[in-house]
Parts: structure tokens; C-alpha cells; sequence
């Protein structure tokens, strides 16, 4: 194994662009509120930044073990840079909508943009097989506290600024221009790495598509899938989860920063506890019967009648809401070929991303009707249980080679 810097520094990059992205979940909705949109309007340009993440990333990934993974990255840096600056100088909805599908803005915290697949299949070229789901869980332990430190600052900072006297819409605003330093900075470091995260494979006449030979048909089927998942997790981006809140609790932006910031610390450590349950049980068996509580518990969160415990089952469900994540990166690189590992890991991204794209905007209707306005919280727990079932039924007997 090359023994090179470029996996501290891919690292770094994916702690710098989750801080920016929980840094701007926490008061992205209450931004575009501001600035006048509706809910319905909301939802609308959330769906149409996922859809353009999914087919720009998709171009991008399935490319990018030939055209170079380093370039690719850095092209997906310079996206996030161009989104943030658009959306901090314009509150045009068609001018927003345009940034949203060409652009890299994350409206729920997560990942977004083809950053993710392409790092994956970087670290997985640097890492033995045996390291793998273990470097993966600390990879997202340090997003995902990434992602809660930066909910909460991103929250009260806003806050703190509209004590200070600023209004509403200039705090949120100060956010954005944190969000596009942030594109900018990673695009700097992604400059710093080596070849080593490049893939060297020799010609294959095998025909590709999207990147993809031999695996092809189980990247398919795990894409089908991780896109019903990714639909069921769209109806509650974090964003939507703290405009609930917000409605529902009347909680404001400094608390709702606190909630996931504890919310992103739990998940970031449920993630490292998947590595030793892993171990035990197999990838597969965690990815299911970790998921199938948390998201009974998602279900629990708006039957709570008070604010402490809706955020205290809310804490519950986020406590083990990530021990699929790193086991279903590494199972997807696991059970492909290195040279089709940024392929099928896009592929499977932007299953994911198609499949949330379609979601956000109905969650803006139903927000729009009181009596629906707590059923994506049902419909979202209730799909993602049927996902797990389907995926055990389906893969339980593929095994990686660590578990062969």
C-alpha cells in the first residue's frame, strides 16, 4: 500500500464540506422563507437540487476513474463554491433553481455532489480489505461530527447575529458566504493530492456502461435499491426536520443548531460502533438490523405531545440511524472491481440522489396541509422498513471477500 498523505487530506476535505453543509441545513429553509418563498416553492428547489446533484454527479463519477478522480473532485469543489455565491446574491426563484440543478448545496446536511463516491474509491485504493469498513467509519464519525458542529454554529450564530441587530435575512446570509469559503478551501486541498488515489487498471475490451463491466448487474440492483431508501429519507431532510420543529414546537434557530448538533454526534458514533457489529454479523445483517428500530423510532418522533420528548426519541433514532452508512460504502466497494469502484459507487450516489430528489417537494405540500403535516415522518419510517426487508431478502447471501 502507497504510503501518501492524500488520506489525512481526504479526511480534512470531507470535515471542512460537512461543517458547511450542517453549518447551512439548520437555516436554509428559514433563508428562502425569508427572502419569500413558500413552502411549496421550498420543496420545489429542493427537488430540483437533488435532480441536478444526481445527473452532474452521475456524469461526473461514472468518468472519473478514467478522467481522473483528483480533477474530479476538484470540479465538484468549484460547484459548491459557484451554488454558494448564487444563492447569496439572488433571491430569484428561477435563478436559484438554475444554481440548485448545476451547482453542489446540501439542504439536509448530507453528502452531496460527487465527493463521496470518488473519495471512497480513493481511500479504498489506498486501504486493504480489511481496513476498509473501519477507515469508512471513522471517515463518517468525522462527518458526521463535522456536520453537528457545524448545525451548531451555523444555528447560533444566526441567532446571535439577530441580537446583535442584524435582520433575519443578513444573518442567514452571512451562512451562505461561509458555505462558499468553504467550497473554496476544499478545492485548494484537493490540489495537494497524489496519484496514488488514482486507479491503474489495464485495458479491458469489456463494453462499460456507466463505467461499469463485471459488476454491472449487482451495482443495478443495489442502486434500485438505496434509490426507494433515499426517497424515504428525502420527505425528512434536516432542514425540513428543523422547519417542523420550528412549526410545530416553535423552536428557534439557536436550539434547533443544539438539536442536531447532538443529533450528528450520536449518529457520527453509531457509525464507528457499526465497525465491531460488522465484525460480528456481516455487513449485510448490520445494514438491516440496525435500521429497521431507528426508523420505528422516526415514526414515534411526531406522536411525542412535548418538545423534550420528541427530541429525546429524535436523539434515540440518530443514536443508531448511521450504523448502515459505513457498512453499505464498504460493502459496495467491496463487491466490485477497483476500477469500477468511483462507477459504482456514483451509481449507487445518484440512485440515491434521483430517489430524494422526487421527495422534498412533497414534503412542502404536506407541510402546506395541517392535517398532513406530520405524515412524512410515517411514510418515511414505514418505506425505509420495507427497503431493509427487501435488501436482506436480496443480498443476505452475497458476501465480501473479508467475510468469505
Amino acid at each position: 500500500m502507497p504510503i501518501t498523505l492524500d488520506t489525512p487530506l481526504l479526511f480534512t476535505t470531507r470535515i471542512i464540506r460537512m461543517f458547511c453543509y450542517g453549518f447551512l441545513s439548520v437555516v436554509l429553509v428559514l433563508y428562502l422563507s425569508e427572502v419569500g418563498l413558500t413552502e411549496q416553492q421550498a420543496g420545489l428547489l429542493f427537488t430540483f437540487t437533488l435532480a441536478g446533484d444526481a445527473g452532474i454527479s452521475l456524469w461526473l463519477t461514472t468518468h472519473a476513474d478514467g478522467f481522473g478522480r483528483k480533477k474530479t473532485l476538484i470540479i465538484g469543489a468549484l460547484l459548491m463554491l459557484g451554488a454558494g455565491i448564487i444563492f447569496l446574491m439572488t433571491n430569484n426563484i428561477v435563478v436559484l433553481m438554475i444554481a440548485a440543478i448545476i451547482g453542489v448545496i446540501s439542504p439536509s446536511g448530507n453528502e452531496i455532489g460527487p465527493f463521496l463516491s470518488v473519495e471512497q474509491a480513493g481511500l479504498s485504493q489506498l486501504l486493504p480489505d480489511k481496513l476498509r469498513t473501519k477507515v469508512f467509519a471513522w471517515y463518517n464519525l468525522a462527518g458526521s461530527f463535522s456536520t453537528a458542529l457545524g448545525a451548531l454554529t451555523g444555528g447560533w450564530l444566526a441567532q446571535w447575529l439577530q441580537s446583535a441587530g442584524w435582520s433575519a435575512v443578513d444573518a442567514y446570509r452571512y451562512i451562505l458566504t461561509g458555505y462558499a469559503i468553504g467550497g473554496l478551501l476544499i478545492a485548494i486541498i484537493f490540489l495537494q493530492l497524489s496519484p496514488a488515489i488514482e486507479v491503474h487498471s489495464q485495458a479491458r475490451e469489456t463494453k462499460k456502461i456507466l463505467g461499469l463491466h463485471q459488476s454491472r448487474n449487482v451495482v443495478f440492483k443495489l442502486s434500485a435499491f438505496f434509490a426507494l431508501d433515499a426517497f424515504a429519507g428525502g420527505l425528512i431532510v434536516q432542514s425540513m426536520i428543523a422547519y417542523w420543529f420550528h412549526v410545530k414546537f416553535g423552536v428557534d434557530s439557536g436550539i434547533l443548531g443544539s438539536i442536531f448538533f447532538g443529533a450528528n454526534i450520536l449518529a457520527g458514533i453509531s457509525s464507528l460502533l457499526a465497525v465491531k457489529v460488522a465484525e460480528k454479523f456481516g455487513l449485510i445483517n448490520t445494514m438491516v438490523f440496525t435500521h429497521i428500530p431507528s426508523n420505528i423510532l422516526l415514526i414515534l418522533v411526531p406522536l411525542m405531545p412535548s418538545l423534550p420528548l420528541a427530541i429525546g426519541i429524535l436523539l434515540l433514532r440518530f443514536s443508531i440511524s448511521q450504523m448502515d452508512v459505513p457498512t453499505r460504502q464498504s460493502y459496495t466497494m467491496a463487491v466490485v472491481a477497483p476500477d469500477e469502484r468511483s462507477a459504482a459507487a456514483g451509481v449507487t450516489a445518484i440512485a440515491r440522489s434521483v430517489g430524494a430528489s422526487l421527495s422534498p417537494a412533497l414534503t412542502g405540500i404536506m407541510f402546506s396541509i395541517p392535517a398532513l403535516f406530520s405524515a412524512p415522518f410515517f411514510i418515511c419510517g414505514g418505506l425505509k422498513i420495507v427497503y431493509d426487508l427487501l435488501l436482506w431478502r436480496e443480498f443476505s447471501q452475497v458476501k465480501p471477500p473479508e467475510e468469505k
